[in-house]
């Protein structure tokens, strides 16, 4: 499927929104809307190894993104494994690009990669990529709102973790 890609302008410098989108632990405060059961699977939510698994909300199937590229302040590459099986190649990547003096436009882009006729049947419903983009577009805009109100949303953590970070 796809890619499937969305944009929108925020009016936030492109610098402060990186580093929000980077961070796994903000992606509920945006993106809860169709995904659901999200869990950190490392202590560290950001940088390269940093990951997460979740399940899309109306399709039930469960995916996993591991943040595989950084290039600060423009783009965030991750990589996954999705579908029933958790068997088919599932990409995302952002980018961020200036727009006049503190704003920036995200771009947001998602693709699998069915490599078993299951999965690529799967892929082929009707429907599919409306849904992504639907969804995604509705993520963007989530984090637009969040990001020009300044509000600080609840960040997910990890079961055994340090309640303060750095004390240990």
């Amino acid at each position: 499927m796809g890619p499937v890609s969305v944009s929108t302008p925020i009016d936030v410098p492109r610098e402060r929104a990186f580093d929000f989108v980077a961070d796994l632990a903000n992606r509920p405060a945006f993106m809860s809307g169709f995904l659901t059961e999200y869990r950190l699977q490392r202590l560290d939510s950001t940088g390269v190894g940093a990951s997460a698994r979740f399940q899309v909300r109306e399709r039930g199937l469960w995916m996993e993104t591991v943040i595989e590229e950084l290039d600060p302040p423009y783009r965030i590459i991750e990589g996954g494994r999705g579908s029933r099986l958790g068997r088919m190649p599932v990409s995302t990547a952002w980018e961020l690009t200036e727009t006049g003096v503190d704003g920036c436009e995200v771009r947001l882009s998602h693709w699998t990669e069915p490599s078993h006729a299951g999965d690529w049947i799967a892929e082929k419903v009707p429907g599919i990529e409306r849904f992504y983009r639907r969804a995604l577009a509705g993520s963007l805009a989530q984090l637009k709102e969040l990001l020009e109100s300044g509000t600080a949303p609840g960040r997910v953590g990890i079961a055994g973790g340090d309640l303060v970070p750095g004390a240990g």
